[in-house]
């Protein structure tokens, strides 16, 4: 089988990527050895960050850090015995969040979530996938006067420089907004430009269906046996080789499985995350998405239940569940909303990748004719998907994207 361009990945990046090539009248075969939007897309807090402006970084204050060492927060949690294997990562995260660095870092980010909304947009609309989506925002919630009015500042900051907009709530608004939270909060902060999804795995699905309306095909096949050949590439599947002249790497956490034998180290961490869904005691309602800002976990009324997330977990990418920050959320959660039993069977896990610098890796490959690059979007997955998957399908198609990626480029990684 035959293909212009070949999609490793069927998360939100590869499914935009091969979307945005289909659009574009490419014949494309979009491969992924689970269901689409299976991995990491299946689990987020279902979020599209358009505030998110500045990327997560890593604490540069030492008693945050020895905080963070004792390992019993919910918002960060460790492998003691992967600490060797993600050092060298840790110690360029910690370099690279440096306020100064982080700051240029965040410049550089900012155009990828400024087109976020604007690029989704376009996608729900084809897609008519409107049901899924609220355009409310979300709530940071505050236990103390003193975080509430520093992230205010900070929020009048991102205001002024990308153009954001948020309101302030004392307890008597938050308890307007969300009358079944209890009163340990002293007041909030609602950031109105982010769009929410109240179930991110069938948005990847709507963006599937619309992919396969304009004659993509998905197939399930094993990435890594990706092969390069005289005029392409092909990669075995379920239903047979597959060749294509372009191939678009877009596997998350898994890209280094095939980058990797073809000589490229990227220096790319995860960061590993749980939910649970919940019912709700007394038939109560959670209005919208909300962070318990000092506690680091969220409550999202989703499709499902009210999905709690956790924060980050680092540790070696595929080593078994340890679901202790889920448990130390929920003993939390309960006190502050009255949820009721717990809905799924286990805690679900996903994978973030991540990048020292805080930015994706999109772009053509440096030594390979036809090889593309479009993961490493760490905690902004499904808030970026559609502007990576622009950008890449535009540069297959020889266009100039519509953003600069250069400081996404590949070879900043010196690989």
């Amino acid at each position: 089988m035959a293909a212009d361009a070949i999609v490793l990945g069927a998360g939100i990046i590869g499914v935009s990527t091969a979307l945005h090539l289909a659009k574009r009248g490419k014949s494309v075969v979009l491969v992924d050895r689970r269901g689409p939007g299976e991995e990491t897309s299946y689990g987020n807090a279902g979020l599209i960050q358009r505030e998110g402006v500045v990327p997560y970084g890593f604490p540069q204050q030492m008693a945050m850090i020895l905080r963070y060492a004792l390992n019993n927060r919910i918002d960060a949690h460790y492998h003691l015995g992967a600490l060797p294997s993600v050092a060298k990562f840790l110690s360029r995260y910690w370099w690279n969040s440096n306020v100064s660095r982080h700051q240029v870092i965040a410049r550089a980010y900012a155009p990828l979530i400024e087109q976020s909304i604007t690029e989704h947009d376009v996608l729900i609309r084809e897609a008519d996938a409107g049901h899924l989506i609220r355009k409310d925002g979300w709530t940071q919630a505050f236990r103390t006067q003193g975080k509430q009015d520093g992230e205010v500042r900070e929020a009048e900051r991102l205001k002024r420089e990308y153009d954001l907009d948020f309101t302030v709530l004392d307890a008597k608004g938050l308890a307007e907004k969300e009358p079944h939270l209890s009163q340990d909060f002293v007041g909030a902060l609602t950031w109105t430009d982010p769009w929410s999804v109240t179930d991110p795995h069938a948005l990847t699905l709507a963006y599937v269906a619309l992919f396969e309306k304009l004659g993509g095909r998905f197939i399930r096949g094993d990435a890594t046996t990706l092969r390069q050949t005289g005029s392409g590439w092909t990669v075995s599947t379920d239903e047979g080789s597959i060749e294509g002249k372009d191939v678009a790497i877009a596997l998350g956490p898994w890209s280094d499985t095939v980058t990797k034998p073809l000589g490229y180290e990227f220096l790319v961490g995860v960061k590993r995350g749980y939910h649970m869904h919940y019912g709700a005691r007394d038939n109560v309602v959670l209005n919208g998405w909300t962070m318990d800002a000092e506690r680091g976990y969220f409550l999202a009324p989703m499709r499902q239940g009210i999905r709690l997330t956790t924060g980050a977990e680092f540790a070696l990418r595929d080593a078994p569940k340890t679901p202790v920050q889920l448990g130390r959320a929920e003993a939390v959660a309960r006190t502050i909303f009255p949820l009721g039993e717990r809905l799924d069977k286990e805690p679900w896990m996903g994978a973030r990748p991540c990048t020292p610098d805080m930015m994706p890796v999109i772009g053509k490959a440096p030594r390979h004719r036809g090889l593309w690059f479009a993961f490493g979007h760490a905690h902004h997955g499904l808030t970026l998907g559609p502007v990576t998957g622009r950008a890449v399908a535009e540069m297959i198609c020889g266009d100039s994207p519509f953003i600069n990626v250069a400081p996404y480029r590949p070879e900043r990684f010196k690989i």
